[in-house]
This record gives structure tokens, C-alpha cells and sequence, in this order.
């Protein structure tokens, strides 16, 4: 049977959702198929209100292989199963004459583990862990989220942790819970035949459509062992934020904390020279983590060395001696030697890849108040890795509202393994990148304000002048401002000067959990809430709640970042701008989605004002400045408040 031409399934599509087409979206899908039937990949930076999620979907599902859908966010994904799919599904069945599947697809520990529910944690006395018995009991809030999880266990059909309302804290989670490597496997668990992860996977293996996360995908691409069913066309959203997922998955950990649970895990269960061995090993790493102080360790000092060396070593003779067990009165002995084999294979791992000083690693210290030091690895970049696992025997199709940026998509290609647009020869991708544009006004809708007339930020110091300008431009919009501040300091800092100075609720990160934040701040104009990083992307209040967003600073990566200088340093050295490929693009992207908070419908009106003057007089700025929505851009102070006032008026007479 011929396939319906694609305007007719998107048509269809479109209406059952209840969405309108637009022409952004149209050129997208087309895109789409084009890619999709050449086996070719494309960028395509699809802005907010185009409606791309079906711009994908329609196409890969009509093309009839099988599709891996990533995304980044919780929130596209319940969008994607709960709304998109279904109803695009439905739409498009009676035109292609077949019933497209769809399943979810996440790593193992988001799912409830039913061995760990009934069998309780293998008990580690030294840390005083409680009786699973004990604890399920109303007079905690640990017993009460466990009470929670044993009901909700006999009814919720996909044990997928998401799927839980209201949420329960990690260290609950924790208890019913295993990684991949704890798992101990269909064959040999007693409630193998009911897992859930297991049934995740047997419904993605059946699916035409697999939804996952950019985690899930890092894990495949880098662990060699296939997680994901084998599959066509592989379609990343959100694409914006995978070099930094696939970062942390390749990262490595070594923390004192941890080499100790290890030690405890395995002592019942190895022989007693093995475990004094690891015992020993664990001190020596101690000690010298007391004396850690952060940043790069672009050498590894003799002393570290012979300590990663006698960890690395005592933890393969316990791998080795994990068979024998000494204690025979350990309870539910499989459990208990799989969690230990995880732990101490996690610590023999890191200790021999930092040993072995890869020139692609990156080593570093890292100091918390809270939690202590910490020995960190991660590599210099992903690109490699990328270019090697992604773009092979699929096409793949990577969308965002930000991934152009200075003009062009070779900055983002480039980080992704993907030579410069256009370039042709053996072994390189050919792609391309599309600008579908956006629905909005973006000229008529909204200022770009840069506060030219203000000191530029430095690394210490209160700028007074900032907090001057900071409060009029608050005072004159009305309150209806979310404050992105490059750091938690700068935002208390911030909150606290402007509650003084003003009537004016300000909500601050951290004082409530995110999500009642938003809520609070969309119900009450007059509110304002500020915050650091995840509010740069992760806030969507269309309307009068919103109408002025303000950046505190140009986003650039701290220069003691001891990952993003060591990569800007490895462009230097190849002869590259360092600065402007990673700590340049790297703000650019920060600041084309904190402006973006800004038009979120075709109704909205406001101000993105920028208080860092660099913008508009630094050789860089018009790099920055091209990343953003094309507002209407001035530096003129009164403009700016005569604007902003007009617009309070406007929402106030609309009742707003």
C-alpha cells in the first residue's frame, strides 16, 4: 500500500492533539522524512511553541522502523507517552493501516526492584541501616514512604519510579532499588519472572516507538553492552544537553565514603588477608583525601599513585575471592555478594583509569562542606565517542530550541564529533542543520536590554550598581520577574538586598522545592523568584507572570572549572580559540535558554535585561549576541523602564 503523503498525517496529527499547524512545524517533518529516508542526520533548531515533538514523530512513525526516541527532561517524556504518542497513534492508524507501539525505556535503577522490596537491603551494621521490618513503620518518614512503596507495589503496572505520586525522597528509593551491576539477574532471582525493568525491556524489544533518556542512550553508546533494542532512526531532543549527560555517565568517582561502604560490603564475605588488604588500602586513601585541595590534577602525585595503586589491587583480590563466603550467617547471601561485587568492582574501576592516565582523561579534586573531598575522572570531551556510537547504521536527528548558535550549527555539531556542515570524504557524517524558525514575534514581543552604563562584573565584590539597577527594573515591571544568576551566592545575595528594598514577594531557589516554586511564582504577578542554573532551563509561565528576565552575569564557566578549562586548554593547544569554543559557546547556550523563559505564547511581551555590560562592549558579544532570540535590542536605560511600565499597565488592566 502507497503511505499517505506527509502534510495528510501531520494534518491528522496536529488535530488530535488539538494543536495548529505551523509552517515552522511543516518544514521540519519534511526535513525529517528527508533525513530518515537517506539515512543522513540533521540539526534542527525547532523554537519554543512549533509544536516539534510531532515534527519528529510524525514522520519517524510513518517511515515504519523502528525509532529511539531521547530526551533529557521528565517532562517531555510524560508529554511524549501520556499525550503525543497516544493520540498521534490513534490519528494516524486508520491512514497507515497498521497500529504503531510505544513503550518507555529507563536505566534499571527507575524501577522498583521486587527481590530488594521483600528481601529487605543487605544489612551493614557499622552504618547502623535500619530493619526494612522496623522502619516500615508510620512513626517516620522513611517507614511511611516504605508502607507507600509495598502498596503501591501490588498495583502499579510498570514499577517505574516516575510514575509515583507525590515523589519519594532518594534515600527511600534507595531501599527498593538496584543498579545493573547489583541486579542479580532474571534466571537467578526469585521474582525475576515479575521484574519491572525486565518487562520495560521485553515491551521495548515489542515497540516501534521507544522512548528513553539521553542517560540511558549515554549508557548504551558507552558500555558496549546494548541496552536499547536495535533500532533506525535514533531522534534526540533536547539536544542542547547531551554532551553534558554523556559527560557525567563517562565520569568516575572516588570518594572515602564509598571505598568504606566497599569494605564493609565484602569483609563477611573474603578471606581475611583480602579484607585487611582493602581495609589498609581504604585508610591510606583517606588520609590523603583529609588533605585534597581542589583542582585539576594535571599530573597524578607519587603518593596519590601508590594509593589508587594498593586500591586497585585489593579490590581485584576481592573480586577474585568474592566466591567464598565466610560468614555463613549472612541473610540472603546472592544479594548480599552482588551489592558488595558492585561496590568494590565501581572502586577497582576508577582507581585503575585514573591510574593509567589516559592523555583524553581529565582528573581532578573536588571539595564539599556536606560531603568532603572527592576524587573525580571524566574525559576531555565526548566528540569521539559521539561520532563513533551515534552516527553509524542510523540516522539520527538532533532538535532544540537552542542549538545554533553565533549563527551557525558548527559550534554544537563540533562538540557532537561532526565535522563542519558541508564537508564530504570517507568516515565523516554528512548532515545537515535547519532553522525552522519560531511562531513568535520575537522584534515585536520582546526587549534584549543590556546595561551598558554598569561596572563590569568581576570575581569579587558586591556591585552595588547592579543591586541599583536590579531593584528599578523590578520596581517598574511590577514585580513579574524570574532572576537567572550565575551563581546560588549571587542569587541569596540578591533576594536578600531586594526584600529589603521592596514590596514585592521573592521567592529563592532552595527555600521550597522547584516545582512549588514555579507554581507560586505563575499564580501571583506581583512575585518575583530567583534562582541559579536549573531555572535557566527548566521554567515555563507564559503570560504577565513573566515579563521580565533578568541575567545577572554573562554565564561563563568558572575559570577554576577544572573540566571546561582543561578542554579549553586542548584547544589551544591544537591551535583553536579555546575561549570562544568552550567557555564562549558554552555561555551562549546558557543564555539562548534563559532568554527563551521569556515568550513562551504568542500573547506575551517583556524584557530579557542583561546587567553585565561585556555584552554589548566585548569583541565576543555579537558571538552572544547572535545565540539569542532576535528581540529588539537597546542599551538605553529609560527606554527600558518606560517600556517595562507600559507593559505593568497593560497586565493590570487586563485584571493581571
Amino acid at each position: 500500500m502507497t503511505k499517505p503523503p506527509l502534510p495528510e498525517l501531520l494534518h491528522a496529527a496536529v488535530t488530535a492533539v488539538g494543536g495548529v499547524e505551523r509552517p515552522g512545524q511543516v518544514s521540519m517533518a519534511e526535513a525529517v522524512a528527508q533525513a530518515v529516508d537517506d539515512g543522513s542526520h540533521l540539526l534542527v533548531q525547532a523554537g519554543t511553541g512549533t509544536g516539534k515533538s510531532l515534527g519528529y514523530l510524525v514522520p519517524a512513525v510513518a517511515h515504519g522502523e523502528r525509532v529511539v526516541i531521547a530526551t533529557a527532561t521528565l517532562a517531555l517524556q510524560r508529554q511524549l507517552v501520556e499525550r503525543d504518542l497516544p493520540r498521534t497513534v490513534d490519528a494516524l492508524h486508520p491512514l497507515l493501516r497498521r497500529r504503531p507501539e510505544f513503550a518507555m525505556l529507563k536505566g534499571r535503577s527507575n524501577y522498583l526492584c521486587l527481590h530488594r522490596l521483600h528481601e529487605g537491603v543487605p544489612q551493614e551494621e557499622e552504618e547502623g541501616l535500619f530493619d526494612p521490618f522496623e522502619a516500615a513503620t508510620p512513626t517516620s518518614k522513611l517507614g511511611q514512604d516504605l508502607l507507600r512503596l509495598r502498596d503501591w507495589a501490588d498495583e502499579t503496572e510498570t514499577g517505574d519510579r516516575d510514575a509515583l505520586t507525590p515523589g519519594i525522597s532518594d534515600r527511600a528509593w534507595s531501599q527498593v532499588s538496584v543498579s545493573s551491576r547489583e541486579c542479580l539477574g532474571a534466571t537467578k532471582c526469585a521474582y525475576g519472572a515479575e521484574c519491572f525493568a525486565e518487562m520495560a525491556r521485553e515491551r521495548a524489544k515489542l515497540a516501534d516507538v521507544v522512548v528513553t533518556n539521553h542517560a540511558l542512550l549515554a549508557i548504551d553508546a558507552i558500555e558496549g553492552a546494548p541496552v536499547l533494542p536495535p533500532h533506525e532512526v535514533l531522534v534526540i531532543d533536547e539536544a542542547h544537553e547531551l554532551v553534558s549527560r554523556v559527560t557525567g555517565a563517562a565520569t568516575g568517582e572516588l570518594t572515602p565514603g564509598q571505598v568504606n561502604r566497599a569494605v564493609r560490603r565484602a569483609a563477611k564475605l573474603v578471606n581475611e588477608k583480602a579484607a585487611d588488604s582493602l581495609q589498609t588500602a581504604a585508610e591510606t586513601f583517606e588520609r590523603l583525601m583529609e588533605l585534597a585541595l581542589p583542582g585539576r590534577l594535571e599530573e597524578i602525585p607519587e603518593d596519590l599513585s601508590y594509593a589508587l595503586l594498593a586500591l586497585r589491587d585489593a579490590a581485584r583480590t576481592v573480586i577474585s575471592g568474592l566466591g567464598a563466603t565466610r560468614d555463613k550467617s549472612v541473610q540472603d547471601e546472592d544479594a548480599v555478594r552482588k551489592q558488595a561485587l558492585a561496590s568494590v568492582e565501581s572502586i577497582h574501576d576508577v582507581a585503575e583509569r585514573i591510574t593509567q592516565g589516559s592523555e583524553y582523561d581529565v582528573v581532578w579534586y573536588e571539595r564539599h562542606d556536606r560531603f568532603g573531598a572527592s576524587l573525580r575522572v571524566a574525559p576531555m570531551n565526548v566528540s569521539g565517542l559521539l561520532r563513533e556510537k551515534l552516527f553509524n547504521e542510523r540516522s539520527v536527528v538532533l532538535t532544540s530550541a537552542t542549538l545554533k548558535l553565533g549563527g551557525d550549527f558548527n559550534g554544537v555539531g563540533a562538540s557532537l564529533g561532526l565535522s563542519p556542515e558541508g564537508t564530504e570524504g570517507e568516515d565523516v557524517p554528512p548532515w545537515k542543520g535547519l532553522d525552522v524558525g519560531s511562531p513568535f514575534d520575537y522584534p515585536k514581543q520582546g526587549i534584549l536590554y543590556v546595561a551598558r552604563h554598569l561596572t563590569a562584573p568581576g570575581r569579587e565584590g558586591s556591585r552595588t550598581d547592579m543591586m541599583d539597577e536590579l531593584a528599578e527594573l523590578v520596581e517598574a515591571a511590577g514585580g513579574r520577574t524570574l532572576g537567572l544568576f550565575s551563581s546560588m551566592r549571587a542569587a541569596q545575595a540578591a533576594a536578600e538586598e531586594l526584600r529589603s528594598r521592596l514590596d514585592h514577594p521573592i521567592l529563592l531557589q532552595g527555600e521550597e522545592t522547584l516545582g512549588e516554586l514555579i507554581k507560586s511564582f505563575a499564580a501571583d504577578s506581583r512575585t518575583c523568584l530567583f534562582g541559579t542554573l536549573s531555572l535557566w532551563q527548566g521554567v515555563d509561565v507564559p503570560g504577565p507572570s513573566c515579563q521580565l528576565v533578568i541575567m545577572d552575569r554573562i554565564p561563563f564557566p568558572r575559570p577554576d572549572d577544572p573540566l571546561m578549562s582543561a578542554r579549553q586548554k586542548a584547544v589551544e593547544e591544537a591551535g583553536g580559540n579555546g575561549f570562544m569554543a568552550v567557555a564562549a559557546t558554552h555561555a551562549a547556550l546558557l543564555m539562548a535558554q534563559g532568554a527563551g523563559r521569556l515568550v513562551r505564547a504568542t500573547g506575551d511581551r517583556g524584557v530579557v535585561a542583561v546587567l553585565d555590560p561585556r555584552l554589548a562592549n566585548a569583541r565576543y558579544g555579537s558571538f552572544l549576541r547572535a545565540s539569542l532570540p532576535d528581540f529588539w535590542y537597546t542599551t538605553d536605560r529609560n527606554q527600558v523602564r518606560r517600556s517595562l511600565a507600559a507593559i505593568d499597565s497593560l497586565a493590570k488592566a487586563d485584571g493581571a
